[in-house]
């Protein structure tokens, strides 16, 4: 296996907390979503409010990693700004709200209570499932199913884990099969979001929001995919979800460039016309880095399980570099520099967003404390 750098990892993680503390510092209570000139508090549009269990999962990991009293009463507290969201039904992300927050912190006391919390978000979530297609609808609207649910519909399966309630099995098995069928392409490439007729659950056609073309990859979708069908992979030991896993992790060690840190959308590279052609997108790497240091451990194959951990801290090795992160950036107040949000909204493009920064977080800790 591919040997890391302690000290440069375990640098980047000291440099990650000192930027959430001046966060907290500076804007009490806040929940970053990007920077803009690389500084996050900011007018502007969100599109969505789906972030905020990165910056308070970030405080979570930090206590995991250190002990500290301090980052644990910081996690708790925005831990609980988040708890209303729990009966949130405008979004399709509460797998990312509640699965960085309330899991740690209830595998942490065993608190019934924040118990509880997680499983309403994951009965929640479920309020979205579309008989006519047999998928979760994102918040775009009825006829619309996102490849980023792969990453939320793992709070249903953590219900279902802890309840044995079988309706949510149900739901939360269809969506992903109905993913895998219409998201997925054969060669492991992933589309952003499938269009269906909301009479009949007619697969229509693939579309995008945030992707390059509706038929090319955005990076950071196929990392969504891959990440998240290996979650459901941990959570229910269905093989079925390992191999669409596999298949998107295929995809992405196969297409890469050769700093190892995607474009945002793997058809646009160099040759794209500006102004967004070669922008790459840090957090879609810290994502699918990630990701496959879980796939790692699950797959049965060897020579897989050795190619991703080489390509995850081929990823990492990139991102702890100061032309992606921020140490050596005067006035940064992100972790990673050259992250994307939405390019067609101009949104986040070439800035620090709070996904990449948290991801970048959990897969140093994962290398550095394997144990968690």
């Amino acid at each position: 296996m591919t040997d890391f750098h302690p000290v440069k990892y375990a640098r980047a993680l000291e440099f990650a907390q000192g930027q959430v503390a001046a966060t907290i510092e500076r804007s009490p209570d806040y929940f970053p979503i990007y920077t803009v000139g690389g500084r996050w508090n900011h007018p502007g549009e969100l599109w969505t409010d789906w972030t905020g269990g990165f910056f308070a999962g970030m405080m979570w990991q930090f206590f995991k990693r250190t002990g500290d009293p301090a980052w644990r009463s910081r996690a708790e507290h925005y831990s609980r700004l988040l708890e209303h969201r729990q009966h949130d039904r405008n979004v399709h992300d509460l797998g990312f709200i509640f699965l960085n927050t309330y899991r740690p912190w209830y595998e942490l006391t065993h608190d019934e209570r924040l118990h509880q919390v997680l499983i309403q978000a994951g009965r929640t979530l479920a309020m979205r499932f579309r008989e006519r297609g047999q998928y979760l609808c994102s918040f775009i609207g009825p006829e619309s199913l996102f490849i980023d649910i792969m990453m939320n519909v793992p709070i249903i399966f953590y219900a279902v884990r802890e309840t044995g309630d079988a309706e949510l099995r149900r739901i939360a098995t269809a969506h992903c099969r109905t993913t895998r069928d219409y998201l997925v392409r054969p060669d492991g490439s992933t589309g952003h979001e499938g269009i269906f007729d909301v009479e009949t659950g007619k697969f229509l056609r693939q579309s995008t929001h945030q992707g390059l073309r509706a038929d090319s990859n955005w990076a950071r979708g196929l990392a969504w995919s891959l990440y998240g069908f290996s979650q459901v992979y941990a959570l229910t030991g269905d093989r079925e979800h390992l191999d669409v896993a596999e298949r998107n992790a295929d995809f992405w060690l196969t297409h890469l460039p050769k700093d190892h840190v995607p474009y945002w959308d793997f058809a646009a590279d160099l040759s794209t016309p500006l102004p967004w052609g070669p922008q790459k997108d840090s957090s879609a790497a810290a994502i699918a880095a990630s990701g496959l240091l879980d796939l790692e451990r699950q797959t049965t194959d060897t020579s897989r399980a050795v190619a991703y951990r080489q390509t995850a801290l081929a990823m990492l090795d990139a991102l702890v570099e100061p032309e992606y992160m921020a140490s050596d950036t005067p006035g940064a107040e992100g972790i990673l520099k050259h992250g994307v949000y939405h390019t067609a909204k101009n949104l986040g493009v070439d800035e620090s967003v709070m996904w990449g920064d948290y991801f970048f977080v959990e897969a140093l800790t994962k290398v550095v404390n394997p144990q968690e």
